[in-house]
């Protein structure tokens, strides 16, 4: 289900000159903007390395700027740029219509199930991790 909704959106997005890659990481920077990568990382839970990739592709798309933080010169702070600012109506849109044209077969109780149900999966942890010993 998660490969149908992100083909879709895929789709939707790549004329904006975005990537299913990048839109997590901006969905973040858009709600707080200045992250830093560790924070990207714990928000979305996902690799390190990954995340610093996603970074690059970002900033050489000028979608984003990292500055050092004014407290401590260690820390890089993610801030959005004129340009990503720009793209946040158009690219949750996007998003929107993608989801409104999935869920067009179903009815309003069905969706508000279906979302919620969604939620809690998602929020659900499992006692053992895969590969864990």
């Amino acid at each position: 289900m998660a490969r149908v909704f992100a083909k879709g959106l895929a789709a939707r997005i790549k004329p904006l000159g975005l990537t299913t890659g990048t839109f997590p990481a901006l969905l973040e920077l858009w709600d707080t903007d200045g992250l830093t990568q560790k924070q990207l990382v714990d928000r979305l839970d996902i690799e390190q390395a990954t995340m610093a990739n996603t970074l690059a592709r970002m900033e050489r798309d000028g979608l984003v700027v990292r500055k050092k933080d004014t407290n401590d010169g260690r820390v890089q702070r993610i801030w959005l740029t004129d340009r990503a600012r720009a793209l946040r109506g158009p690219a949750i849109s996007a998003a929107q219509d993608e989801n409104a044209v999935r869920l067009a077969g179903l009815t309003q109780d069905e969706k508000r199930q279906f979302v919620a149900l969604m939620h809690k999966v998602l929020k659900t942890k499992s006692l053992k991790e895969p590969g864990d010993a």
